[in-house]
């Protein structure tokens, strides 16, 4: 499992109500459900994925978090999961808004396009950059609106919402982001995780 779903399964609480939203195949929803007694639901643009997910036993519905998290009543899990995906959002103020409705938390992961390997890659060679956090090609890559640690520590103040622990994660290392290292953790971080409430 990768170093990033172990963090978050860390910060979700045993007996807990938790939704995956673009869930994938469903390696994390797997995990919280037998390593931690989570009751939990997926949802999955794609409808391999969710064969895939179901074919596991998980509990997985098919949809698209922009349009279909509207389905949910308010304050219906305890977190709310979003990994790596808000950046292939139209909007994501609007899934923002959607998570934190539904859910009383939400785990947000984001890829650094502020580390400095890829800030590096389009200063020297004057290309889009393809990095293992950002796989694809310019022209084929799902990501809408890029953006780096420090630009969504700054989409919290202009949404209003609380950023209640920052973590930042390179190859298997793992530390805490705060206004003092914020900079540096921008520069040095492939991954931000994000823990954040109304």
């Amino acid at each position: 499992m990768k170093q990033e779903f172990k963090i978050i399964a860390d910060n979700i609480e045993n007996n807990t109500r938790v939704l995956d939203v673009g869930c994938g195949d469903g390696v994390l929803i797997e995990y919280l459900k037998k390593e931690k007694n989570v009751d939990v639901r997926g949802l999955e643009i794609s409808k391999n994925k969710v064969q895939i997910c179901i074919s596991k036993g998980l509990t997985v519905i098919e949809g698209n978090a922009e349009i279909d998290l509207k389905q949910f009543p308010n304050n219906s899990f305890d977190y709310v999961v979003l990994s790596q995906t808000l950046q292939a959002f139209v909007n994501p103020e609007k899934v923002i808004n959607e998570l934190l409705r539904v859910g009383k938390r939400a785990i947000v992961t984001i890829p650094n396009f502020g580390f400095w390997k890829v800030r590096l890659h389009l200063l020297l060679k004057g290309t889009m950059p393809v990095t293992k956090a950002l796989p694809d090609e310019w022209y084929n890559t799902p990501n809408l609106h890029m953006c780096t640690i420090k630009d969504f520590v700054r989409f919290s103040n202009i949404m209003n919402f609380k950023i209640f622990k920052s973590i930042a994660l390179n190859d298997k290392n793992m530390t805490k982001i705060d206004r003092s290292n914020l900079f540096f953790k921008n520069l040095f971080s492939e991954l931000g995780i994000f823990l954040i409430e109304k």
